[in-house]
């Protein structure tokens, strides 16, 4: 069983920048899809950004495009989130998320198996 740790959360004014990071406690590599979503209060949870298994496919939500950038450092079991030019509507806890089995399809919480605990992104105005 995949456990995750996420890190690299905090407080940052608006236009400023975060690197998330996501510890995989086993190897992972294309057998796996691997993404980050988000949940803010009082909101359903939502997909951020993911690799399909097999990595050949990416998904960006439409309000994060350009913005942020996910990428995956195999031999250090790390997935990673650069947010850039982070908006007060980012606010959020950042949860990552595994499964073996998303090969295509909308990116959605309930497809995915294994879950990290969260970090929380707080952008000030």
């Amino acid at each position: 069983q995949v456990q995750l740790v996420e890190s690299g959360g905090g407080s940052v004014q608006a236009g400023g920048s975060l690197r998330l990071s996501c510890a995989a406690s086993e190897y992972i590599d294309s057998s796996y899809s691997m993404g980050w979503f988000r949940q803010a209060p009082g909101k359903e949870r939502e997909a951020v950004a993911a690799f399909y298994v097999g990595g050949g496919s990416t998904y960006y939500a439409d309000s994060v495009k350009g913005r942020f950038t996910i990428s995956q450092d195999n031999a250090k079991n790390t997935l990673y989130l650069q947010m850039n030019r982070l908006k007060p509507e980012d606010t959020a806890m950042y949860y990552c998320a595994a499964d073996e089995a998303v090969v295509a399809g909308p990116i959605k919480s309930n497809r995915f198996h294994y879950w990290g605990q969260g970090t929380q992104v707080t952008v000030s105005s």
